[in-house]
Order: structure tokens, then sequence, then C-alpha cells
């Protein structure tokens, strides 16, 4: 199934790329383009958990839809990343750290599907976890200023960023460890 009505939702994360990198060519305020990233990234986002949910309950699951989710997930963290290196919001090193895990990550699912393995490496909590982290981080320091009036999104989301930053870490390190035996086994063979 190309296009279904989940998959289609994981098409629009892919196309709210160059809205949210654009909002920053705009000539708005600063604080405007600001919100309107924030908003924009929380909204595709979530769409993120709707399509999963969309795909089970209308039975439009598909090994297209199956691919093309974390590929998406992927870009918008990843442009996202890059807005926030440029605009000075985020280090390099954690945009590198984040990044280049998830490249690593898919070339080893990838990989590992091509053995016939990809059991061992199937998404974890620990990965979920971290990709929760990701997606509150990442709107704070877009929006990066106050809101409620007390919650400084830009300290907030450097604190998360990091933290995410080592959860990536921490779950490379498991997806590899899981993934080592079946490595060796082949390489033995």
């Amino acid at each position: 199934m190309f296009l279904t009505i989940p998959t289609a939702m994981t098409w629009t994360r892919i196309v709210a790329i160059p809205l949210i990198v654009g909002v920053f060519y705009l000539p708005l305020a600063p604080a405007t383009s600001n919100l309107v990233a924030a908003l924009l990234f929380v909204v595709f986002a979530a769409t993120d958990w709707l399509d999963g949910f969309l795909a089970r309950r209308l039975n439009q699951t598909s090994a297209f839809g199956a691919f093309l989710d974390p590929v998406a997930d992927k870009f918008l963290v990843c442009a996202s990343l890059l807005v926030l290196v440029h605009l000075q919001r985020v280090d390099v090193f954690v945009a590198l750290i984040i990044i280049g895990r998830e490249i690593a990550i898919s070339a080893l699912r990838e990989w590992m599907a091509q053995i016939g393995a990809s059991k061992s490496v199937a998404v974890h909590m620990l990965g979920k976890v971290k990709t929760t982290v990701q997606m509150v981080a990442l709107p704070f320091l877009l929006y990066d200023g106050v809101l409620l009036g007390q919650i400084h999104t830009r300290q907030w989301g450097h604190v998360l960023i990091w933290v995410a930053a080592v959860l990536t870490v921490w779950s490379m390190v498991y997806y590899l460890q899981k993934a080592i035996p079946e490595i060796r086994a082949r390489v033995k063979r």
C-alpha cells in the first residue's frame, strides 16, 4: 500500500522540513519565527504517533510504511538539529552524536536485515525513550523563549538535548551489543 492515510501522514513529516527551515528565512520577527517553527515541529512530530495508530486501527500497515516512518523521523530530527546548530542553540558535537548514531544504526539495521538477523536490532524501549527526549528538546530549542511565563525553553531544551545525546550513545551501544553475536556468527562461516 503505497499511499494510505498513515503513509500520507508520514510523508507530511518529510514535507514539513522545508517549512520548518524556511520559517527562519522569512522576514518575520525572531520570536514569531521561533513560535511558528516550534509549532510546526510539534504538529508534524505528532503525526509519528498518529500514523502508527491509524495504520494499526485501519489495518493499513505496509512494508513501505514501516520503511518510510523511521526515515521521515530521522529527516525531521536531523534537519531541525542543523537549523539549531546554525542558530547556535545546539552544540555541533551534540548534533554529530545524534546524526552519526542515526546513520550508523540505520546502516546496521539494513545490514542485519540482509543477513536475516533483523530481530537482534529491533526497536528497543531505550531507543523510544531517546526519541521522546529528542522530540521534547527540539521544539523547546526552536521556541527559544519563556513558555507559560515560567519555563525557559532554551535552558530546558539544552539539558534535554544533552540527555538525548547520552541516551543516543547508550542506545547505540545496546544495539551494537545485540548485533555483535550475529556478526561474529556470520564472519566464522
